[in-house]
């Protein structure tokens, strides 16, 4: 039995050390090749995740297969606060996503988001000017809008509003239903005489690389896109802190078993 789990851990731990190899890989990559804010954006936590899971499976795997003592202290010790961390997130990320939701709109097949309708936390994050430039970067390298006009060429009015828009679509690339703009395509809107005196109606700009980018409803829908994404992660998450759990426990037998073949050996000398 001792034996077994011991195999078991570095098996485990093998397993994680070659996953951690492309993730690495990946954010090096991006590190030496990255030309957008998108891209660079996503370097570091690709080289701190990979580079974390690295340390860990291997001196977990070392430790379970050589059955080294202070590897295997090592390795339970992050573990452990790996473990508390993200039980941590999965609250953390459940409470600041269980708020919020986009609005049906009378006549149309997509939603439509408010900044306020979300929680704090979340708006803050976004809507802080450094971060916000930088989602608009994303944005505009991802041609967002520019494949939404693509797609809804030769469309009328009618059409387009039956059609079902993502959050950011339909925050940034439109202006808010509420503007009474008249429409001319996905992405050109004319006032008309009704238009709306709101100070969002006022942002809107028909120049494609503005559109409705500074727009309070464009902030909410990537509020909205970040709230959906959190909620699949805090999922995913609480499914990854299960498994950590087991392998905590197996990792806790190798290190019994360890311990005791040192202290076998040890009144074998004595």
């Amino acid at each position: 039995m001792a034996r077994f789990s011991n195999k078991i851990l570095g098996l485990l731990n093998f397993a994680a050390f070659v996953v951690s190899i492309p993730v690495l890989g990946g954010g090096v990559w991006l590190a030496t090749k990255a030309d957008t804010d998108c891209e660079k954006f996503l370097q570091w936590p690709a080289i701190a995740i990979g580079g974390a899971l690295m340390a860990v499976s291997l001196a977990g795997w070392v430790g379970a297969w050589g059955r080294i003592t202070c590897l295997l202290w090592f390795y339970l010790t992050v573990m452990f606060i790996l473990i508390v961390l993200l039980f941590c997130f999965t609250v953390f990320a459940y409470v600041v996503t269980n708020k919020g939701a986009g609005r049906t709109v009378s006549g149309r097949g997509y939603k439509e988001y408010r900044l306020g309708d979300y929680s704090n936390w979340l708006q803050k994050r976004v809507t802080k000017t450094s971060n916000w430039n930088k989602i608009k970067s994303c944005i505009k390298d991802a041609k967002v809008c520019k494949k939404l006009a693509d797609e809804t060429i030769g469309d009328d009015a009618q059409k387009f509003y039956e059609k079902k828009l993502s959050p950011i679509e339909s925050g940034c690339c439109k202006p808010p239903s509420s503007c009474n703009f008249v429409y001319v395509n996905a992405t050109a809107w004319t006032p008309s005489t009704t238009s709306s005196a709101d100070t969002e109606c006022t942002k809107w700009s028909n120049v494609q690389n503005q559109l409705c980018y500074n727009c309070n409803s464009c902030k909410a829908g990537v509020v909205a896109n970040l709230k959906n994404n959190w909620r699949k992660i805090s999922f995913i998450s609480f499914a990854v802190l299960i498994a950590l759990i087991v392998v905590y426990s197996v990792g806790c037998c190798a290190f019994r078993n360890s311990r005791n073949d040192e202290l076998h050996d040890y009144k074998g000398y004595s």
